[in-house]
């Protein structure tokens, strides 16, 4: 059997037999949307209250210390299953979904999240599964558990960003020989790797990365990434981050529980409170995105330093 069936077999398994996942994803079923319209790109806001768990996770280190890590097997409810993928990552389905197929890959071991080295396993995990975009997000931006390494993955059709991209109609400049797009004209601004061959993707992923801010006592550059293949071209979307949280994070006036990882740079916010769902508009969704991303300008300069380097 192949890996897509059995993760098939995996999702409706868990929905026959996991009461909790039913319930969630039947609720899903249900949730309100609404769409937004941002530097001519599509936005999707999606009011989901069951995400405030990742909304609001708490991810200092004495709160990690204190909690038990849920992606380790010890921890993890009796009734949730897995698929093993080469024996070194766990297939499984997300409790707490945004997307009507909601995966989450974490490491078998227990260590901290990072993509260093393992952009190889990305891109064969999006192969072995191509109906899904897996995505990455950095452990200070948006992932929950930052101390144990996972993926995820949703099904395509749900992010306008990866629609978009591909349908051609955002604004890019290419370099690295035509290989690594700028998307500026995006809301969250991304560089994009294309290839046929993951070998050169990963090669230039490490080129790039190696360019990006890097703060002190930092592993890896802040960043989310997204990953899928179509058409037997790999697409490594890395949108570089300078912040963790928006200035406005919170539940007073003028604030949103919103802790934007790779799924909301990916044009689609999960929103886990509902006055936030009414209230939120393009411009607060534009200016979030410019407190967190990278700057055009930083961009250019990273575009120029790649060139002379790499040249």
């Amino acid at each position: 059997m192949n890996i897509t069936a059995e993760v098939n077999e995996l999702i409706e398994r868990q929905l026959r037999q996991w009461d909790a996942v039913a319930r969630n994803y039947e609720a899903l079923a249900r949730v309100e949307t609404r769409e937004l319209q941002l530097c001519g790109s599509r936005v999707l806001l999606q009011f989901n209250p069951e995400r405030i768990r990742s909304s609001a996770a708490k991810v200092d280190a004495a709160s990690l210390k204190a909690r038990k890590c849920f992606l380790c097997r010890e921890h993890q409810p009796q009734e949730q299953e897995m698929v093993s993928w080469h024996g070194k990552y766990k297939i499984q389905v997300n409790p707490y979904p945004i997307f009507p197929r909601h995966l989450t890959i974490a490491l078998m071991e227990h260590v901290p999240q990072s993509v260093m080295g393992r952009v190889g396993d990305m891109l064969q995990l999006a192969a072995d599964l191509p109906d899904f975009v897996l995505f990455y997000n950095g452990a200070k931006c948006g992932a929950s558990a930052p101390d144990h390494m996972h993926f995820q993955a949703g099904n395509k059709g749900f992010m306008p960003f990866c629609d978009e991209y591909a349908q051609g109609i955002l604004t890019t400049e290419t370099f690295a020989g035509g290989k690594i797009a700028y998307c500026a004209s995006a809301p969250c601004r991304p560089f994009v790797i294309s290839s046929d061959d993951a070998t050169e993707v990963e090669g230039l992923f490490d080129r790039l990365a190696l360019l990006l801010p890097l703060a002190d006592g930092d592993a890896e550059p802040m960043m989310n990434v997204l990953c899928w293949k179509a058409h037997s071209v790999y697409h490594l979307a890395i949108f570089p981050r300078v912040k963790h949280r928006p200035s406005n994070y919170g539940d007073g006036a003028g604030q949103f529980v919103l802790s934007p990882a790779s799924v909301d740079m990916g044009q689609a916010i999960a929103v886990p409170v509902e006055k936030d769902f009414r209230l939120l508009t393009a411009l607060d969704v534009e200016a979030m995105m410019n407190e967190l991303c990278l700057s055009s300008e930083a961009a250019h300069n990273i575009i120029k330093l790649f060139n002379s380097k790499y040249a």
